[in-house]
Formats: C-alpha cells, structure tokens, sequence
C-alpha cells in the first residue's frame, strides 16, 4: 500500500508580486526551494490564509536571496502582493518508508527569511 504524504512545506510566505501576464506558476527564491527541499517544476499547493484559496501550480526558479514568492497567471488572480500563503508539496510513500517518514517544515518570517526548519509537522 502507498499513503500520500507532506513531503514539505514553507509555512506563512508573504506574497511578493502577482504576476498575471507571465505563463503561470509560482516563483520561489531558490535558497528557499532548497531549503524546503523542494525542486522546479515540482506540483505544489498553495493555501491563501487570507483569504481561505486552495489551489495547485508548478515552481519555477526565482533568483537566490530576493526572496520571492510571486504567483503567475490565471494564479495571479488568488492572491494580492502581502498575502500570507503556505506552499506544500506531498509524496507518495509505502508503509516502509513510513518508518523513518520525516517531512521538512519551513518557516518564514514576514520578510520571508528563515526562521526556522524542523523535520515534523
């Protein structure tokens, strides 16, 4: 048997640009990305705390140390530059990875530095 699990998030990221005009996705800042252990192209989800949105894009690659989180496209639309989101990607794991399952949890501050990164939920 599979179970989907979190495989990682970047809990409260501040929205940065909302970029209608641009074939859409998400801009993540790459030391972020690698932080959260996150790759481009991977399927995230995007959860607005602002305003309760739920919706599914791609990452693409934004320059290291700017610190954007820009959503594109049709995206654009589901938020506003300020807007406080939560990026999760998940994973399919089988019931023996499961023993030694340890999903990377991100969190920001509201200039989208690091405040911390933890290894549970």
């Amino acid at each position: 048997m599979t179970i989907e699990m979190l495989y990682s998030k970047i809990h409260r990221a501040t929205v940065t640009d909302a970029n209608l005009n641009y074939v859409g996705s998400i801009t993540i800042d790459e030391e972020l990305l690698e932080a959260s252990k996150m790759r481009v192209g991977q399927k995230v989800e995007i959860l607005n705390i602002n305003n309760g949105e739920r919706f599914s894009t791609y990452i693409i690659l934004g320059v290291r140390g700017k610190r954007d989180i820009c959503l594109n496209g049709a995206a654009a639309r589901k938020v506003h530059k300020g807007d406080k989101v939560i990026i999760v990607a998940y994973a399919t794991y089988d019931e023996k990875d499961l023993e030694t399952y340890t999903p990377t949890v991100v969190l920001l501050n509201d200039e989208n530095n690091i405040d911390a990164i933890h290894d549970e939920i």
